[in-house]
């Protein structure tokens, strides 16, 4: 039987958000149980992409067949294994995060999907690996540190193949995008999107899917 978890926020109403995970494909057994771990072990667990953005991301995965996949932030590991679904044979998703506590957790999952050759999980700035890959990347998947999700966007976009796609996470900051008052973290995710809507090299849209994504493909 599939458990429905319980997320301490919501980005839409209740009552909506069980009507889309009960017409959304479940994810297989590891997915769920790393879900269920996130929630039972982890501070901040709604961190965690779940059931309906997860099927997302293996869905767009698997639509493009990947062989190279970057994604920035990592968490437990789940959006990783979600990504990794749609590769081609001999294709990797490479996932970087700073957190090193959560390591040992990450890799477990990893090894139990059966994905230790599909994975390639570092620890690490970003700002500061992502310069020394020598990789062409079809997919990039941007969820981390909101302030520099612009920087990200810039170092990255070189090494993505023209007519690949970058998805960049909670572009809605549950709303916040839209206040008069707003942080630090919400300035930059609006000078962001702001960034994206102006640059002629790319075309995107941006999808109320959860807490806000925004994907763009490069021309």
């Amino acid at each position: 039987m599939v458990v429905n978890l319980l997320c301490s926020m919501h980005f839409f109403p209740e009552a909506i958000e069980k009507y889309v995970e009960a017409h959304t494909t479940w994810p297989g057994a590891v997915l769920q149980e790393l879900e269920r771990d996130t929630y039972a072990k982890i501070y901040m667990p709604q961190m965690v992409s779940g059931h309906v953005q997860g099927r997302f991301l293996s869905m767009i995965s698997k639509l493009m067949l990947p062989m190279h996949v970057l994604e920035i932030g990592t968490f437990t590991g789940y959006s990783a294994l979600c990504l990794s679904e749609g590769l081609r044979e001999g294709g990797t998703v490479y996932t970087m995060d700073v957190n090193e506590e959560l390591e040992a957790m990450v890799r477990s999952f990893i090894d139990k999907a059966g994905a230790t050759q599909k994975v390639k999980y570092m620890i690490g700035n970003a700002v500061e690996i992502i310069p020394t890959m020598n990789v062409m990347f079809d997919l990039v998947f941007i969820d981390a540190d909101k302030e520099n999700y612009a920087r990200y966007y810039d170092l990255v976009f070189d090494k993505v193949r023209s007519g690949g796609v970058i998805l960049a996470d909670n572009v809605l900051w549950s709303g916040k995008v839209v206040e008069e008052n707003q942080d630090e973290e919400t300035k930059a995710l609006v000078s962001f999107s702001d960034k994206v809507q102006r640059d002629d090299r790319v075309e995107n849209i941006l999808l109320s899917i959860r807490d806000g994504v925004m994907m763009i493909r490069k021309k």
